[in-house]
Parts: structure tokens; sequence; C-alpha cells
């Protein structure tokens, strides 16, 4: 890119970054989980209305999708954030920290908004600059709901279609406003599984009365560690873990029945067909022997990031030059994570981007977490540089 435009680029964010900041703490402060997202949905169309770009029909009620034209027809690239909050209770005790009990942005995309929407401010000025379109894709229910996947099916990247999608997530742990990704896989499948163990509840002085449900789910969590040890190959990365348990009302009660869910992580689709069998097997031969029943199922909302070279090695390349020598690391190793911007970039050319918080930050899915103000002028520089050197 040449020097004059990155110095407008860089003249036109610092106008608007007050605003951006606002924005952001606007948007930390009212989160709302997966496809309840109506204040946040409405709150960005009311604030891109002045940009005069053209804002479609919701595809799924509550995202926001816009298209802004160039000068003349020409390629489309899509930039994408997701726009949803978690179901944590926030203890960053900040002036702008959460309104509503019990949800809080613990993962950043008040920040991936936020940027985002900075990004269709000073591109919608850019306008005269490029040929071909950029597309604005707010997306709701990333975490829980994978509506990145229905948001794909339902056409949102049609018409056009994209020549290359991009989208950028907080990453604690990384330099501050660094950008950071590789070629390949960049996070895993992630697979949910639930299990009922349904056994015969007993006065818990009389343990030989029951069918000891709580005693079969020890040992199906257990035994559930083999499939990782002994049923994969070692040179297969795999992560099965059960995360929540529930079962019994008192200390002197066996119940009747244990309650189990738990994720399964991998970067290899084969190997992730072949997973619900194992698991369904292991968890019938302890039921068997232990003369419990049970019920299981199985999801697998979330499938591998696989990120396009050739986008990759453009985010590398705008990076290193907007932001100076610090501004790039390459990632070596993938992350267990699970993202549905996979959706994007199965059929499209397209990368995932990270964007640095620091390197002592408190992690992501943390009630302490905030994204870092700091790095809001990185991302949206990095967001439009790319988009205008791609179009050009």
């Amino acid at each position: 890119m040449d020097t004059p435009i990155i110095q407008q680029l860089n003249t036109e964010i610092d106008s608007i970054l007050p605003e951006i900041v606002d924005i952001r703490h606007t948007l930390h402060q009212n989160p709302e989980i997966a496809l309840k997202e109506c204040e946040t949905a409405e709150f960005i169309r009311k604030t891109l209305k002045p940009t005069r770009i053209r804002l479609l029909k919701p595809f799924l009620e509550t995202d926001v999708v816009a298209i802004l034209q160039g000068k003349k027809q020409g390629k489309n690239i899509t930039l994408r954030a997701d726009i949803d909050a978690l179901p944590i209770q926030e203890k960053t005790g900040l002036p702008y920290a959460s309104k509503r009990a019990g949800f809080m942005h613990a993962c950043g995309h008040d920040g991936h908004t936020a940027m985002l929407m900075g990004a269709t401010f000073v591109l919608s000025k850019f306008k005269d600059e490029f040929n071909g379109s950029v597309r604005f894709v707010f997306q709701p229910g990333e975490e829980i709901a994978a509506a990145g996947k229905d948001l794909v099916e339902k056409g949102a990247l049609k018409n056009p279609k994209p020549d290359a999608v991009i989208a950028l997530h907080a990453w604690p742990g990384l330099r501050e406003g660094t950008i950071a990704s590789k070629p390949g896989v960049l996070m895993a499948a992630s697979d949910f599984f639930k299990i009922e163990i349904k056994g015969k509840g007993a006065h818990g002085s009389r343990p030989e009365d029951s069918i000891d449900p709580i005693l079969t789910a020890a040992r199906v969590v257990e035994s559930l560690q083999s499939i990782v040890s002994r049923n994969v190959s070692a040179q297969e990365p795999l992560v099965v873990s059960v995360c929540r348990i529930s079962g019994g009302t008192n200390s002197n009660v066996i119940p009747d029945g244990v309650e189990m869910e738990g994720t399964v992580r991998y970067f290899n689709p084969d190997l992730g067909k072949k997973i619900p069998a194992i698991l369904k097997r292991i968890v019938k031969g302890v039921c068997d022997a232990m003369g419990a029943s049970y019920e299981m199922s199985y999801s697998s909302p979330y499938i591998p990031t696989i990120n396009h070279p050739t986008i990759v090695e453009l985010g590398k390349s705008i990076a290193k030059h907007v932001l100076g020598p610090h501004g790039w690391k390459d990632l070596k190793d993938p992350s267990m994570g699970g993202e549905d911007f996979s959706y994007y970039i199965t059929e499209y050319p397209g990368a995932m981007f990270r964007i640095g918080m620091g390197t002592k930050y408190a992690p992501l899915h943390n009630a302490r977490f905030d994204f870092n103000d700091h790095t809001l002028k990185d991302g949206i520089l990095f967001l439009t540089s790319t988009a205008l050197e791609f179009l050009s």
C-alpha cells in the first residue's frame, strides 16, 4: 500500500477512535447471548445508518449484514465479527461493566464488533479508492449456537460471492496489537455429548439396595480417558473432557440418575466420525457391568477452522507493513478451541487472524476478561488496509 493511503487511514481512524471506544463500552455494558441479540443488532444498524452503506434485511433476525460498493464492479472481500456474549457473571469491577446479571462479553465480541464498525466508518469514506465491494457481517450466536453455519446456509455470503473472507479475534497472551495466524488448521472441531446414567435410588446407608448411578458415572468418566490413550493414535491430537456432572439431592440419598456433559476436540474430520461410536461402546460397557442403563446424545456443531494460505500471506504482509516490525507473529500450533467462522471458509478462501491483548491478560471465557481498548486502532487499521489492498 502507498504511504499516503496509510497516513490517511491512520488520520481517519484517530478521528473516530474515541467514538469506537464508547461503542465498545456500550456493547460491553449490554451483553446479549446467542440469537437474542435484538438490542445489539438494533444498536449496530442505528449507528451504521449515517454511513449510507446498504444494510440488508436480517437472515437470522439478529444479524446485521451490509454491503459497501466501490467505484466500479470487482471482487468482494467479506469482513466478519461476532456479536453475542456469554452466560458468565462479570467480576472486572470496571465502570462500564455489564449491567445484566449473569451475562458478559468474556470472549471479546464487543471488541470485534467495535473494530468492524470502525472499519465500516473508515472504508465508507474510501469507497472511491477501490473497485469491487466490502461485505460487513455482524454475526449472532457464535457461542453455543454455531449460528455461522445457519447464516451461510441462508445465503448471507451470496450476491456477491466473496473472493476473500477475514475475521479478527482477541487473543490474551499475545503481544498487544500484534496480528497472528497460520495457514492450514487454526482451530479444532468442537463436538458435545450428554449422557444420562439411569440407576436405582436407595438410602445412603443401604447401597446394596441401589444401582448406584454416581459410582457408574465416576467409572464412565475414568473410562472415557481411554479414548485418547487407547483408541486413537498418539499422532492424532484429541481432547475428551467431561465438564459437567450432576446428580443427587442430599448427602444420605443415592439418586436414581446422574447427568454428564462434555466436549470432544480434534483436527481430523475422519477421526471425528469415529468418536461417537467409541464413546457409546465405552458408556454401554460400563453401564452393563454396573447394571445401569443410559441415554446419550451427541452433536457436532463446529467443524475445524482451516485457513487459506494465500489469505494468511496477505494478512501477514499487511500487518508487517502498516503495524511495524512487531505487527505480525507466525503461529506454529493450532488451538483446540472451536469457531463457527469455519463455515465461512469451507467454500471461499479466507482466514481468521488473532489480535494480541497483551502477554499478561485474563484468559477468554473468564469473568475478569475485558477487551483491550489500546488494540482497537490496530485492529481497524489491519481490517481496512487488508480490504483496500485486496481490492486494489
